[in-house]
């Protein structure tokens, strides 16, 4: 049901939010829903993954525990969405905390839920394009021999993140298009992999190994702490769904079609990645040989033993390419939450990064920032073995801190907050307890070391990225921002970054 004083239009919404229309609004509700299903991105975050999971729980932990996040992330997704309703503006997640919490402490948690954002989305980018660039090598190395290290690695990493730059500073209705082409291509490789899995192999593993099988290669002695760290599989992969509410400046009917492409994105995926993780356990035909593939992917060793060396590359191009579109809307959605940040002076040289380029109308310094982010988080990766597995820990826990605050605040509003014209009714408040409830857990548990022995090659430094990230931003806002963000009768000539426009 519609809030009493709905606006006529998507742009006289966002005045009423206090921003004036600037980026170009060419998004149809599909397209929207096509960004955040991208990101998620089953062919991405399942398979990139999968080999972690193999040997962190197991095929019992791949399944059961993909079913377990897939509902729980669906709680938080519409415990999101229906803020998103309400707000929808690219500034997203932390103009939501702004706009919930109380006057006097609004700004803070506006900075720390942006910073947190931030940190996650640059994450994701970084987890994505490594992980296209896991795949690549892996290809390279069956097609041509290419001997895949940790420098080429990084440098295969660097030029995806190169190609996904320029696309998106240059390829703005080319990214559009590709965007909805992905939805289609991620659903039916899906089904052309499972096919393949389903009836070219000779062998499948039988349904016991497959629901039952738990495996425990990490050192520690403990299953029910290995099989908690294995939910990093889902987790991770349900990711980036924000994306949609960081796109609504450039949606039609921003404020249904936003937290629709939310919640359907989830659903989708949710589906989508049992179907894939079914077919690919059943195929298994060899655990020890998959595990310990030379190509270095385990996925791309389940393809190749399934349906041979012809078509196990064939199917395994399907995949890059999904992972390829992944990282490309994965930019796209972190430039603009870059952008709306910067718009309002939080990040440092906030005024370049908050540009917009005349002739797209798009914020493409904020595009090349995400990408130089992402390459920066991806370098540990040349002394650290595990780096990819916190890289996506890094990405999860950003996100979900920054997914859950404006839940815990419209909690604490109760019937004081207004609602969009989608909203949960009766079961917003339980929806809402049991999302703060799961990120909470979730947020510890990713911090938590992953193998045994602990040691330089293999510390989670997922906790020293994130406490880097909140230590500046709380050094800046105890110096300076706490006096001028967010504040629009503050005189913001002294601070350097402020926005001319702000809230």
């Amino acid at each position: 049901m519609p809030s009493a004083d709905v606006p006529s239009t998507d742009e006289e919404r966002l005045r009423q939010l206090g921003y004036t229309q600037v980026l170009a609004r060419r998004m149809s509700a599909f397209s929207n829903f096509a960004v955040s299903f991208t990101i998620i991105s089953v062919l991405s975050g399942c398979l990139t993954l999968y080999g972690f999971g193999m040997g962190t729980g197991g095929p019992a932990m791949l399944i059961w525990g993909w079913v377990a996040v897939g509902l729980m992330t669906l709680v938080v997704g519409l415990a999101m969405a229906e803020v998103c309703s309400a707000y929808p503006t690219s500034a997203g997640l932390y103009f939501w905390a702004h706009r919930m919490a109380p006057r006097r402490s609004a700004a803070a948690w506006a900075w720390f839920t942006g910073w947190f954002n931030v940190l996650g989305q640059v994450a994701v980018t970084a987890g994505v394009d490594f992980g296209a660039a896991s795949f690549l090598g892996a290809y390279l190395n069956l097609q041509f021999g290419f001997r895949v290290t940790p420098g080429r690695t990084i440098a295969l990493f660097g030029a995806i993140l190169l190609v996904h730059a320029v696309l998106n500073t240059f390829g703005v209705r080319i990214v559009a298009f590709l965007n909805d082409v992905s939805v289609w291509w991620h659903v039916l490789g899906v089904a052309v992999i499972v096919g393949a899995l389903t009836f070219a192999p000779d062998h499948h593993q039988s349904a016991s190994f497959v629901f039952t099988h738990f495996v425990n290669d990490t050192g520690w002695h403990s299953s029910l702490y290995v099989g908690l760290l294995s939910l990093l599989v889902a987790q991770y992969t349900f990711t980036g769904y924000d994306a949609s509410a960081h796109m609504t400046e450039e949606t039609h009917d921003a404020s249904t079609a936003g937290p629709r492409g939310i919640v359907r994105s989830i659903w989708i995926s949710w589906i989508a990645g049992l179907v894939l993780l079914l077919g690919f356990t059943f195929a298994i035909q060899s655990y020890a040989g998959t595990l310990n593939s030379a190509t270095g992917v385990p996925p791309a060793q389940i393809l190749l033993d399934a349906v041979g060396a012809t078509g196990g590359k064939l199917l395994l191009l399907v995949v890059i390419g999904a992972q390829l579109f992944c990282g490309m809307a994965s930019v796209t959605a972190n430039s603009r939450m870059i952008y709306a940040f910067s718009r309002d002076g939080a990040l440092p040289l906030s005024r370049v990064w908050h540009r917009i380029n005349p002739r797209t109308r798009t914020p493409t310094n904020a595009v090349w920032l995400a990408a130089c982010g992402a390459l920066v988080l991806g370098l540990p990766y040349l002394i650290n073995s595990t780096a990819y597995a916190a890289v996506t820990s890094i990405a999860t826990i950003g996100l979900y801190i920054a997914y859950v605050i404006p839940t815990f605040l419209r909690l604490r509003q109760g019937e004081r907050f207004e609602r969009g014209p989608w909203h949960l009714g009766r079961w917003s408040r339980p929806i809402g307890l049991v999302a703060v409830a799961w990120v909470i857990v979730i947020t510890i548990l990713f911090m938590l070391p992953q193998t045994s022995p602990v040691t330089a090659k293999t510390f989670n430094y997922a906790p020293i990225a994130v406490l880097a990230v909140l230590g500046f931003a709380a050094t800046w806002w105890l110096v300076s921002a706490r006096r001028w963000f967010l504040r629009p009768d503050a005189d913001k000539a002294d601070a350097a970054e402020a926005d001319p426009q702000p809230l």
